[in-house]
């Protein structure tokens, strides 16, 4: 998933409410297994946003008049929160897959692809030990459309600008892919996949904020040294992202628009998605090697 155009270069403002608003009157909807409703994303009302930015002595003056009709920035903002609803209850849902559905589509492209690239282990033990089955697709994807182009599967070392072969800018944390490498990267990624998950923790929650970390440094360096590295975000897994994280998805979207990420890929998306992706890399590769 990219960005929608309608919302990028917002300012810090437009945002500030988004995250207010989502916070205090909330991400979702519950449902209720009795009644059949399931859960989703939710779309706040004007008077959900009254209500709450009253308690928290707020104004909306920004986003309605005084006859309560909707403000141009009022109008986006709902606007946003209509098309975030959409994209995540009606699209991004399908995509996320199970572990037998994940270890499938692994199995099909070791076969297919007999790569070379490595295919780490999770960090599970006992029963759940198995592969990590959607890096490992990553890995397996990338292999096979950049050709003989050199990548960095696994970094062991913090993700590094130069200029004149000194750091110009280098990143706080570890990132899980690079191409081709971890110095003058052409793109970085990161992989959050909970297969084997039963709760959702801390754990998945950090991952969205490293992410957010890791956005903000790469936006400071295009600014400072007019330098640009492509930032994807895979994640997979159908109980800890939708059962369980449907708010940590919308921040997924938000940092989307907010441009600390430029693409985010879901689930089996990465199977006709990722393609494309290397290739694009591959040939800009290709320009600055030549």
């Amino acid at each position: 998933m990219k960005a929608d155009p309608r919302f990028l270069i917002q300012p810090k403002e437009f945002w500030a409410n988004i995250r207010t608003i989502s916070q205090e009157v909330g991400y979702t909807n519950r449902g209720n297994k009795r009644t059949g409703i399931e859960s989703s994303v939710k779309v706040p009302s004007i008077e959900d946003v009254r209500q709450q930015f009253e308690k928290l002595g707020l104004k909306t003056t920004n986003i309605e008049n005084k006859n309560g009709v909707l403000t141009d920035f009022g109008q986006h903002l709902f606007d946003y929160f209509e098309f975030r609803a959409s994209v995540l209850n009606d699209t991004v849902q399908g995509h996320f897959m199970k572990k037998d559905s994940a270890e499938i589509e692994f199995k099909k492209l070791k076969t297919e692809l007999n790569p070379k690239c490595p295919l780490p282990m999770n960090k599970q033990s006992g029963e759940k030990k198995n592969y990590a089955f959607l890096t490992g697709i990553v890995n397996m994807l990338v292999e096979a459309n950049i050709d003989d182009a050199p990548c960095d599967y696994d970094p062991r070392s913090l993700t590094t600008m130069t200029h004149d072969a000194m750091p110009l800018r280098t990143l706080s944390r570890r990132v899980d892919g690079a191409f081709p490498s971890v110095v003058n990267p052409i793109a970085i990624w990161e992989i959050k996949e909970y297969y084997y998950t039963t709760t959702f923790g801390s754990r998945v929650a950090d991952g969205v904020y490293e992410t957010l970390l890791d956005g903000m440094e790469l936006e400071e360096l295009e600014i400072a040294a007019k330098r640009k590295v492509q930032h994807i975000l895979f994640i997979d897994d159908h109980y800890t992202w939708w059962e369980c994280g449907r708010s940590y998805l919308c921040r997924m979207v938000d940092m989307l628009h907010m441009g600390y990420v430029d693409e985010v890929v879901f689930g089996r998306e990465v199977i006709s998605r990722l393609p494309e992706i290397a290739k694009e890399w591959k040939a800009i590769y290709d320009v600055n090697k030549s």
